[in-house]
């Protein structure tokens, strides 16, 4: 090829790293909402992929895919499910209607409260999340006030199911193996926000990869600028 565009997307689930995050039982938004949806777990064993449908089900996190995640692990057939979040309600980047809806529906919120480690059984099945209660502390870079943690304050949630959703990264296969190509210190590829330019010659990018987690619509902007971009590269051979 004489050019190509990158729009990988920034698909990688990220992860607390914690201890236990690894049982059974434990799921990214990402893959629950792909099962449970798109792959159509509702309806197995007639559909051929399988999800959890756990009782007690705890949801990492605070925005819209948190929501979708609590509200879709209702309609499987939970029992309770509870969203645990590190913030107050104020901090939540959840559009307000959907924090609405979820209460609605009974989803139980765990506000100012932060997972330390999760607990399985013998046949390393999630049983326990330990959690901790936080205070709100003084602006982080973000603009919101910083979670504290509070000592001695730490209790335990009963579960069966645990979905993380706390945000998405840009996978990093395509930048680790494609020497010349630069990327910030979140894993995103550095591009020209106007035509998509890398800084290897001939590669182009845009969308999430470049900008991180957005929208559908910045995405399809961005492939339109570098489409015209590349034209004009294979036309004149200039970069």
């Amino acid at each position: 090829f004489d050019t190509c565009f990158i729009g990988t997307g920034a698909g990688l689930p990220y992860f607390m790293n914690i201890p236990g995050e690894n049982l059974n039982g434990i799921y990214s938004a990402n893959e629950y909402l792909t099962r449970s949806n798109l792959m159509k777990a509702y309806l197995f064993p007639e559909a051929d992929t399988p999800v959890t449908k756990g009782k007690h089900v705890a949801v990492v996190g605070g925005g819209n895919v948190a929501m979708d995640a609590a509200r879709t692990a209702l309609r499987m057939g939970a029992e309770k499910v509870y969203v645990v979040y590190r913030r107050s309600k104020k901090e939540m980047p959840a559009r307000i209607e959907e924090i609405h809806h979820a209460e609605e529906e009974g989803i139980e919120f765990h506000l100012l409260t932060n997972p330390l480690r999760f607990l399985g059984n013998e046949e390393a099945w999630v049983t326990e999340a330990e959690c901790q209660r936080m205070e709100l502390g003084e602006p982080d870079a973000s603009g919101r006030r910083r979670p504290v943690p509070i000592k001695g304050s730490e209790f335990r949630l009963s579960v069966d199911t645990v979905i993380m959703s706390i945000g998405n990264g840009a996978n990093p296969l395509v930048p680790s193996t494609t020497p010349g190509l630069d990327t910030n210190k979140w894993g995103n590829i550095l591009a020209d926000q106007e035509t998509g330019k890398t800084s290897k010659k001939g590669v182009f990018a845009g969308g999430d990869i470049v900008i991180g987690a957005a929208t559908v619509i910045l995405a399809m902007g961005a492939g339109r600028k570098a489409a015209d971009a590349m034209h004009e590269y294979l036309k004149t051979g200039v970069w």
